[in-house]
């Protein structure tokens, strides 16, 4: 019988509202989460989070703990340190699921794992490799299990390209371009407090999803990769690099190209423009592998328009990332690979908490048979993310230099050298 856990849910802001909160509410209708607890720098999108209508019709009676409580503290004031109070007042061997901006994670990952809570965390899961590799080390020894949500991993698009590639119906991936440039708007979010030049960019955040997915589709490592930046404004006057062109060289030599950017319109029909193209070549013909992840073939045209940023009255919604609709019974339900991820990696934790907590071994044990799936993604079986996500950071940097990728006992990232390019 799957054991019920509480979360604590750190980070108020849009993935929680679109994608997690939802997804936990749903997981405790089906009595694998017990209490939820939401943890924020401040109370605002907490309260906004507590007042959401949508949420309210979808799953009426339900709520969550704020900290801090919104009902009595200051709108203006800051709790940076909150987190750990809360981390620590909770039993251990219950679940932390981290949406904090990207150079937030290793730190609260290792202060969840260290008061021996289960880590659910949103991509990437550190800024570098021989961080993942800390928390690798340290959630094993503690027989905890650490589930990074690359979403995309239980797109079912992605799951049947997989299987095809794997069994040799698409030959070897040659050449390829992925693309995900997500609306205007996030340049007035709080995307303009965080995603900074100095902390990450586009590639980083959201970049990271399409070299993941080649990389779930062909088992191929990525090897090299130089990523282009352009700085640009924030309304308030920061800085960032809101738009970014990545290459990716994989050990097979084949080439992706990642295109990534704040800049999809606000008008425009969908809710961002994604996907990916890939390339490839048998002993006698060539083959294609097209996601259009952009238009789900659905066409809408409404007579009146939703009051959220980015609606409009013409819409070509997806209904394969996230979706609230009416499956009967009580409120809604959650739908997509959205839902399936936050699923998959609490089911990954009840099968780790289910071996018993005094069996550290046999906890050991599902935690290497998971990692072994290559479903969900895990700190043993994606580190390749950190090392592409280090290298992007040292290339955008330096303007776009090549940066090659390492492997072996202590994998590391490093400038490509003048004498290591083909002389023609």
């Amino acid at each position: 019988m799957p054991q019920k856990h509480d979360i604590v849910i750190l980070g108020g802001g849009m993935i929680t509202e679109m994608q997690i909160l939802p997804s936990i509410y749903h997981l405790q209708r089906l009595g694998l989460i017990d209490h939820i607890s939401i943890c924020a720098l401040n109370s605002p999108p907490l309260q906004q989070l507590a007042k959401n209508t949508t949420l309210k019709k979808a799953f009426p009676g339900q709520s969550f703990t704020s900290f801090p409580d919104f009902d009595s503290v200051s709108p203006k004031e800051n709790f940076p340190e909150l987190y750990k109070k809360v981390i620590k007042d909770i039993p251990p061997r219950n679940i932390v699921a981290i949406a904090l901006p990207d150079q937030l994670h290793f730190e609260t990952v290792m202060y969840a794992l260290e008061h021996d809570q289960h880590v659910l965390c949103v991509k990437p899961l550190a800024l570098k490799n021989e961080h993942a590799i800390q928390i690798e080390k340290t959630a094993y020894e503690r027989g905890l299990f650490v589930g990074i949500e690359y979403h995309k991993r239980f797109d079912d698009r992605v799951a049947i390209a997989r299987q095809k590639y794997r069994a040799g119906h698409f030959g070897e991936f040659r050449l390829g371009m992925a693309t995900l440039i997500e609306p205007w708007y996030y340049r007035d979010s709080n995307f303009q407090n965080w995603c900074t030049t100095e902390n990450s960019d586009m590639f980083t955040y959201i970049g990271c999803h399409y070299v993941d997915q080649v990389h779930m589709i062909t088992g191929l490592l990525p090897t090299q990769i130089s990523v282009y930046g352009s700085v640009e404004d924030y309304p308030n006057g920061n800085q960032g690099y809101l738009w970014t062109n990545a290459r990716i060289v994989w050990e097979n030599g084949a080439s992706l190209s990642v295109l990534n950017g704040m800049g999809y319109p606000n008008v425009g029909p969908g809710g961002n423009s994604q996907g990916i193209w890939l390339f490839t070549q048998g002993e006698k013909d060539g083959g294609i592998l097209f996601h259009d992840d952009q238009y789900r073939g659905i066409k809408h045209s409404y007579l009146v328009k939703g009051t959220d940023p980015g609606e409009s009255y013409y819409n070509e919604p997806s209904p394969d990332y996230f979706k609230l609709i009416d499956r009967g019974g009580q409120g809604l339900t959650p739908v997509g690979y959205g839902y399936r991820s936050i699923e998959g990696i609490v089911q990954a934790i009840d099968r780790v908490e289910s071996t018993g907590q005094a069996n550290l071994e046999q906890r050991q044990k599902v935690i290497k048979q998971i990692d072994a799936e290559g479903i969900i993604a895990t700190p043993a079986n994606s580190a390749f993310n950190e090392l592409v996500i280090q290298a992007g950071r040292m290339s955008i940097l330096s303007g776009g230099r090549d940066v090659v990728i390492e492997y072996g006992e202590k994998p590391q990232v490093r400038f490509k050298e003048l004498s290591e390019y083909h002389q023609i």
